[in-house]
């Protein structure tokens, strides 16, 4: 998951005060973020320090990042006309730092890196609410309303994604993920009628790159099979559902991520240790498991407790594959 580091001292040494974006902004930090997590807990890919909001950040939107809050809009998403506030993104004018950070990362990691971009419901939430919400009430209300606008924002959303995500594996990316984080508090239907096209362009726009296409949201059980029909190669699954039920759900052809509560990795080691032997029996060996956290780390994680969680799934995941 990204922002894989937050729990490490170094991380917060070198990421400073401010916006994130700032650090985003800085090819030299932001490279050195990504590569800490790899450096300290031996993982077997890197994931791109970034933020889903980079691409309407960049394109003048007016999103920033608060410490402790989240991404912000100074004027959220109300009409058709704020449609103009968001422009076709070009990758190397807009968010050349993170081309730079791309192209880095590139010739310094000796494992793969994994890029990264916000899906067009998520992204879209943040437009509409102006930051967070549990809600996302204003957000379904434009959905169910005007259907049409809802559309033509999410498509202009998908158009963003997809220039970004390109950009990424063009420079060097090994895979990439989609993220729809809040996409879990949607029914299958409204899901499958309102957000799947948007995210099925996405996901249909950088197949011809032969990079492996992660899907992953929150909450999302019942919407795994529609969100692995928008074209996912591989689906990130959260702690709320086992990881051989997700599998039974998903079929044959789709490989999971996932997915060990965070949460968990607050207990004694001895707990831990139970829990993510625990995903790997679920998995029983077979063949397309990457282990993962059901969500990101939290910063109150201790580094050690993820070091011993790799090298757990180093020593038995490895093993139980060999033998399968």
């Amino acid at each position: 998951m990204r922002q894989a580091g937050r729990a490490l001292p170094e991380y917060r040494a070198i990421r400073g005060h401010g916006s994130i974006l700032d650090a985003i902004a800085d090819p030299d930090r932001a490279t050195e973020i990504t590569i800490q997590p790899v450096r300290r807990y031996g993982v077997d890919a890197a994931i791109l320090y970034s933020d889903i909001v980079v691409p309407v950040h960049a394109v003048g939107f007016g999103v920033t990042i608060e410490p402790g809050v989240g991404p912000v809009v100074e004027r959220p998403f109300t009409s058709r006309a704020d449609l103009d506030r968001l422009p076709p993104l070009d990758a190397d004018a807009h968010t050349p730092y993170v081309v730079e950070t791309v192209r880095r990362l590139v010739r310094e990691l000796d494992v793969p890196l994994i890029g990264f971009a916000g899906a067009p419901f998520t992204v879209a939430s943040y437009l509409i609410e102006g930051g967070p919400s549990k809600t996302l009430g204003r957000t379904k209300a434009l959905m169910l309303e005007d259907p049409a606008l809802w559309a033509d924002l999410l498509d202009r959303l998908a158009d963003l994604a997809i220039a970004s995500l390109r950009s990424q594996v063009d420079n060097g990316a090994s895979a990439i993920q989609l993220f729809d984080s809040w996409v879990g508090t949607l029914s299958p239907p409204d899901y499958i009628r309102s957000v799947m096209p948007a995210s099925s362009k996405v996901l249909a726009a950088v197949a011809d790159l032969g990079v492996p296409r992660i899907h992953f949201g929150v909450g999302t059980g019942e919407l795994l099979v529609p969100m692995a029909e928008a074209g996912a190669d591989v689906m990130g699954i959260d702690w709320r559902v086992p990881i051989d039920i997700a599998r039974a759900r998903l079929g044959a052809g789709i490989a999971v991520q996932g997915n060990l509560d965070p949460a968990v990795c607050l207990a004694d080691w001895s707990v831990v240790a139970d829990a993510v032997r625990d995903v790997l029996d679920r998995n029983a060996g077979r063949a397309g498991h990457v282990f993962n956290l059901g969500h990101g780390v939290t910063p109150d994680i201790d580094p050690g407790i993820l070091e011993r969680i790799v090298e757990l799934v180093h020593a038995e995941g490895r093993a139980d594959r060999a033998d399968a």
